[in-house]
């Protein structure tokens, strides 16, 4: 595991963590953390847990590597219960997670399974609500990314499986999930810098994540009067496996993170405080907006 750092003393930000160049390292779709050089750092020793969260009852999607699996861990070190969602392929990397969490005290149940079905996303919701005794936070983390130079490289089949995993996914599972969860309740969906900023070698996975802005936006309205919350976290280029497995070309992952103000790529770990904070009480006068974890990349 990467040398952690302790995200609670103050120090320069542009040197907490790794820098470009870094190796090569194609994986297969949907790619492990384990097998990342250098391993990211989803807060497994350095997160520290406050209670904020207690009682509480999460669904994370993604939640085995990367932004999910950081978000998983804060939560569990904040007093929540968890059903971890992530692809079947994944197991290995969420059997640590489970094991992270479950080293709080706290419940870990696994449901793996695709997210591009319609009837396993509504079984998703109804087993979370069941095996959890109730469902007041959800958590949409997990999406698809295939970097291709040109549009005529995107296959219909992967414009598809994109928007499938990545907005399909997301408004089924609300859907499912919005009549189950009580007043208080909060919803945190993943968008992107892409959504303002698109590569042009992401011209299907951009869109996604514009239109996860602008549902989670109408969906704040539609969901207020109920008491429940809608918020969006939009990342800048972060360290998971996501970008090995084809989110980026082999060349860009040598200096992947450079473009940005900062030099360097995010690392899970720094990205989990916000879900916590949107998550809690706290964040009690704020629906409808987005934030962004970017790297010094601001959004509009």
């Amino acid at each position: 595991m990467m040398s952690q750092t302790n995200q609670y003393d103050m120090q320069n930000p542009l040197e907490q963590y790794p820098k470009p160049d870094f190796p090569k390292q194609p994986q297969p779709v949907p790619g492990l953390a384990g097998e990342m050089d250098p391993l990211p750092d989803h807060g497994e020793t350095s997160y520290k847990g406050f209670g904020r969260l207690k009682g509480r009852k999460a669904l994370v999607t993604g939640a085995d590597s990367g932004i999910g699996r950081a978000a998983v861990i804060a939560f569990a070190r904040e007093g929540a219960d968890i059903v971890l969602n992530y692809l079947p392929e994944e197991d290995a990397d969420a059997d640590e997670v489970v094991k992270l969490v479950e080293a709080e005290g706290r419940k870990a149940i696994k449901i793996p399974g695709d997210l591009k079905s319609e009837a396993f996303c509504q079984e998703l919701v109804r087993k979370a609500h069941e095996q959890l005794g109730g469902l007041d936070l959800l958590v949409n983390v997990a999406g698809r990314q295939t970097s291709q130079q040109d549009i005529a490289d995107i296959t219909t089949e992967q414009f598809d499986e994109t928007f499938k995993t990545n907005v399909y996914a997301l408004f089924w599972i609300c859907k499912a999930a919005v009549p189950l969860m009580p007043e208080g309740s909060t919803i945190i969906n993943t968008s992107s810098i892409q959504a303002y900023q698109p590569s042009e070698t992401l011209l299907d996975y951009a869109p996604t994540k514009s239109a996860i802005v602008a549902f989670s936006k109408a969906l704040s309205k539609q969901v207020l009067p109920k008491g429940i919350r809608v918020n969006v976290v939009a990342p800048g280029p972060f360290w998971t496996p996501l970008q090995v497995s084809g989110g980026q070309t082999q060349g860009k992952i040598e200096v992947f993170g450079s473009e940005v103000p900062m030099k360097r790529p995010g690392q899970p770990a720094e990205c989990a405080p916000m879900y916590v904070f949107l998550a809690t009480q706290e964040s009690s006068y704020i629906t409808g907006e987005v934030f962004g974890v970017t790297g010094g990349n601001t959004l509009p």
